[in-house]
Order: structure tokens, then sequence, then C-alpha cells
């Protein structure tokens, strides 16, 4: 408990004992008055306070100042231990829902354990100790057992264990030893390392991850937005509707206005839309903290709630379905070219950070002269073509062979293949394969469980290549031979063809799907740890590469729109039958305070229901 709850718990304590003094004791007239104004005073101060400051700032209608007119009326009709008694009641719900919000509160703070503190850097000689702030790119961080990494950086020297826990969910620690790359917020386990520094604080993976999570609550749902608009307008209805019904019943039929004013007042304590206003938030707030503590980072409770109506997702493949690590499975050199085929795709290759690159690299075997490439472009979709030795040298896919007029040779070979062309002359090509995740088929299994009606995998690889990895795990529809502005086509295509009301979402590796990402309903990136552009690019991250996370993450938003549908609708079926009811002076102030703070209490109770997740 807090400070400010402890003494708000000893104020409703003690106004409570108070409360019973009076009662007990044998007062009439202005003494007694004087006598329960001592425990109202205790316990609600402060909400008188704020109705008139909020008054002052033409903030009239909210929950203080419909407290402040239902108790004060009450004394002027005589109502006194009513008056302390829904004003009591009010500050336990409000207490409440303090202890519930600090709880969702304290699960995301868990999340953002994870800023470092410190950084050691060595600088000279000497390790000097800063702010991770003060820490440049190539700088050479000091990383001790038990330490978080302070920024994103590559291993230089020695070998240890981390454990990425608090960014992916996974408590599995990771070797790592030279070369390899740790992200900030993780946690060195075993091992003193050096590792030089590749990005800047702010551009960091923790930044990055903090800022996300801090600004998800600002991106509001269209239940919590339904509800703000409700509360806007409702609240000074039900106050007019109250004066109405003080007024005019005791002016038509020549009743006592003491009876129709007390009714008005105990509408007023009913009218409270405070349940709504506090459950639905905190319901979205704990269903972002739950899927955090599972690795899953929504941006914002809309992101929440439009995932519990996909009803298509749509896959990339290398990275998403599978491993995204190749290996060079088979070489076909056409005769002329027998000696240098690898040779010339390596050099090509040699400036791109692309996977397959990568694996071209480790098949050549060897460090390929710099001096040797000139002129090296990128085209998105195609391939590579670089100046080597004087020669053109083109390395992608069969588009780009077109494109220069070099003859294909066919290949059967299952996998990815690579073509080569020097001087517009086929000189060969290269398969490459990729390994199916181990959890992708339990993956799209859940998601159909789930009830997904249409799984879709887009990819640029051969259709032989999509199809059979397609099979393998499941999949509803392949499309192969994808360019980038292809896939957004067909997911416009599929955006088109789906159900009214219901979503369609992208999962991909947030590097190169970009476009795609931003073009669905949702956009999910897959593998995220460390990816700048997953970050920017997607709705929702994902911080390993477990395609099992996507079917979590829908369930954590089932159970979230359920929860607040749960609790809209027990609301305002409550407050509408105890509303009749007051008006037509069935019920008094005791149901209208349970119609209010009892609904209030119970709604926040069931939010809170969010923060656990659900069972795998």
């Amino acid at each position: 408990m807090t400070r400010k709850q402890k003494k708000n718990l000893i104020r409703i304590l003690l106004s409570g004992v108070l409360l019973l003094v009076v009662w007990l004791l044998p007062l009439k007239g202005l003494w007694r008055l004087l006598a329960f104004l001592v425990p109202y005073a205790v316990i609600g101060y402060d909400v008188l306070f704020s109705a008139v400051r909020n008054i002052l700032h033409g903030q009239v209608f909210d929950e203080n100042f419909l407290m402040a007119v239902a108790t004060v009326g009450a004394f002027f009709v005589a109502d006194y231990p009513e008056a302390v008694a829904v004003m009591l009641f009010y500050q336990i719900g409000e207490l409440f829902q303090s202890i519930a919000v600090g709880k969702s509160r304290k699960s995301i703070s868990a999340l953002m354990d994870i800023r470092p503190d410190c950084a050691h850097v060595l600088r000279g000689r000497e390790t000097v100790t800063v702010s991770p702030e003060e820490v440049e790119i190539g700088e050479t961080l000091l990383i001790r057992p038990g330490e978080k990494v302070p920024l994103d950086a590559v291993v230089t020297k020695g070998e240890t264990s981390v454990n990425t826990a608090a960014l992916t969910g996974e408590s599995l620690p990771q070797a790592c030893t030279v070369g390899d790359s740790i992200v900030s917020g993780s946690i060195n386990l075993n091992g003193v390392i050096e590792a030089e520094v590749k990005s800047t604080f702010s551009e960091s993976t923790v930044s990055k991850i903090l800022n996300l999570v801090e600004n998800s609550a600002a991106k509001k749902a269209r239940s919590e937005n339904f509800i703000t608009r409700f509360a806007k307008y409702y609240t000074p209805c039900v106050v007019f509707g109250a004066v109405l019904l003080a007024i005019l019943p005791p002016l038509a039929f020549h009743q006592a206005f003491s009876v129709w004013i007390e009714r008005a007042l105990t509408f007023l304590v009913v009218s409270c839309p405070c349940a709504l206003v506090i459950s639905i938030p905190l319901s979205f707030f704990g269903g972002i903290g739950a899927a955090s503590k599972s690795g899953i980072l929504v941006k914002g409770a809309n992101y929440l709630e439009a995932l519990s109506a996909v009803d298509t997702v749509v896959f990339d493949k290398t990275g998403t379905l599978t491993v995204g690590t190749f290996t060079v499975s088979e070489v076909h050199p056409e005769p002329a070219f027998s000696s240098v085929l690898t040779e010339y795709a390596a050099l090509a290759e040699s400036y791109s950070s692309h996977p397959i690159a990568a694996c071209i690299l480790r098949a050549y075997g060897k460090t390929p002269d710099p001096a040797r490439v000139h002129d090296v472009q990128e085209l998105s979709g195609l391939g590579i073509r670089a100046n080597i030795d004087g020669k053109t040298v083109c390395v992608g896919n069969r588009k780009l062979m077109d494109t220069v007029s070099a003859k294909v040779s066919p290949c059967q070979a299952v996998g990815t293949v690579v073509h080569v062309a020097v001087d517009g002359v086929y000189a060969g090509h290269l398969v490459i394969t990729d390994t199916i995740k181990t959890d992708a088929k339990t993956a799209i299994s859940a998601l159909k469980s789930l009830g997904i009606r249409k799984t879709v995998m887009l990819t640029g690889d051969r259709e032989e290549v999509g199809v059979a990895v397609g099979n393998a795990v499941g999949i509803d529809e392949v499309h192969a031979g994808l360019m980038p502005d292809d896939k957004v086509h067909a997911v416009e295509k599929l955006l088109a063809e789906k159900p009214p009301k219901r979503m369609l979402a992208f999962v991909g590796d947030g590097i190169n799907d970009a476009p795609v990402l931003a073009r669905a309903d949702v956009g999910i990136a897959m593998g995220a740890l460390g990816s700048d552009a997953a970050i920017e690019a997607a709705d929702i991250v994902l911080m390993d590469d477990q395609p099992s996370k996507i079917a979590k993450a829908m369930r954590i938003s089932k159970k979230t729109m359920s929860i607040v549908r749960q609790n809209i609708i027990f609301a305002l079926a409550v407050k509408v039958i105890v509303l009749i009811l007051s008006a037509l002076g069935i019920t008094g102030m005791w149901l209208a305070v349970f119609a209010d703070v009892g609904v209030m209490v119970l709604a926040v109770l069931n939010a809170v229901r969010a923060l656990k997740g659900t069972k795998e």
C-alpha cells in the first residue's frame, strides 16, 4: 500500500467508527447535525474540495460533483446517516480502485526494470561508470555478471549467457560469444565480457520498448472512446433529470418537495458512471500488462481490441514461419563458370546484410577482397548488381536474369534459387534452403482452434518452395513469387474479401515487410528483438521467434474484450434498473450506494483479472 492509500484507509476506519458512535448518541436538532458533520468532514473533505475546484475550472459534471450534491442534499433533507454512509462507501470504492490500478501499474513497472542504471565504459586504461545516455557508438562496454546490458552492442571479448526474459518472456538463457549481438535490457549471467556499442541509448532496443509501453495508454480502443463520449453526455442528462424529478412531480401532484428531493438525490448517486469510466481503461491496461509479461508488446488498447476481431492471418515466410538461417545446399554452375560461380556470388553479396548473403559468404569460406567490388546496387525484389573485376555481375532471382536477357537453366531442387549472370551471360545458380520453425505447425493449429477463418502465406520465393512450407505447417493459401508491392496488393485483396467488422493481421519480420505491416488492420512483427524497423512499423511486437506467441496474444485480447463487455453490460443493467426503482421511490439511498460504489468495486475487481493473462 502507498502512503496515500494508508492515509485513506485510516480516514475510512476513523469515519466509520465516528459514524457508529454518533448514530448511537441520543442527540437531536442542531446538535445531531453538527455531530454527523464530523465523520462527514473526515471522509468527504477532499471530494467537496475537488468538486468546487473543478466547477471553478469549468469541469462541472464529474463524480465529485455528483457525490457532493447527493450528500449535501441529504443533509438538507435531514438524512444525516445516509449522507455520511454514501460518502464513506464511495471512498471505500475509490480505495479498491486505487489498489487495483496500483497492481496493474506494478505489472507494467516490472517491465520498466529493464532500464539500465549505468554503463561501465573502457576509456584508455580506466573503466568509467557513466549514464547510458553519455555512451557513444564505437565505445567498449565492460559488463560483469549480474549487470544489465546498458546498450545494444556486439561482444568483442569473453563469453557468457544472457537472460532476455524481461524482453521476450523466454526464461531460457542465450549463450553469447565473440561476434554475437546483445541487446540493452537483457542481463549478463555468468561471464565478464567486453562489447562494442552499436547504437546510442535513445535508439537502443530498451529505449524503444519503454517508449512503446509508456505511450500505449494514449491510444484508446473504440470501447474506451465510447465510454468517454457516453459519460460526457450521460452525466449532465441525469443531473437535469434529477432536477426535473425534484421539481415537476411535487408541482404536478401537489406532493411534498422533501419526498421528491430525496428521490432525486438517490437518482444522482445511482447515475454516477465511474464504474464504466474506471474499469474499462483498467481492463485494457491489464491486458497490455499481461501481454508485456509474455514478451508481447501492444502499442495501444485500440490494437488489442482489433486483435480480438481478427479472422484472417497472413504470414511472411522467411524469418516468420522459417528460421531464416540459410545454408547453400547445392551449387549448379555452367561449365564456363565452374570455378568462379560461388566466388562471384559472394563478392556481389559482400555488401549486403541479407541472411541469404551471409550464407553465401559462409559457403565461399574466404574473406572477400573489397577492392575487387565497385558500383554495388541493391535492386528491391530482384537482387544485386555489382562491378567485379571490371565485369557486371548480377546475383538474384529469375526476374533479374530476365532484365539482363540471361537464359536461365532449369533447377529441380526445392529451395530458394539464387541465379548469377556475368556480363549478361548466365553463370549458374545456388540453391539455398531454410528450416521451418519447430512451433510453426502448432502455431497455425492454435490459431484455427481460436476461430481464425483463413491463414495465408505470402513469399517472394518460388512456388514449389512456398507450397512445401505451407503444406508442412498447415497454411490454407499460399501466394509465391511476390515482389514487395505484390504483397501489398495481395493484402488489399484479402482485406476486401473479409467479412464486415472482422480484421486482418499480417505477421512479418518487420524489416522487409514494413509496407504490408502498415497496410494490414493489425501488423505483428515476429522475432523483433533488436529490430528497429519491427518496433517502428508494427502495431504489436513479439520479442522472440516463436509463432505460437501470436495465438497467445489473441487469447489475451479475447479475454480482455470479454471482461470489457461484462463490465459494460453489468454496470449499465444495474444502473438502469436502480434508476427506475429510485425514480419510483421503491428503493432508497442504500441500494443507490450499491448501484454506484458496489458496481464500481465489482467492475474493477473483474477488470484486474485481465492482468493474469490466459492459461496456455
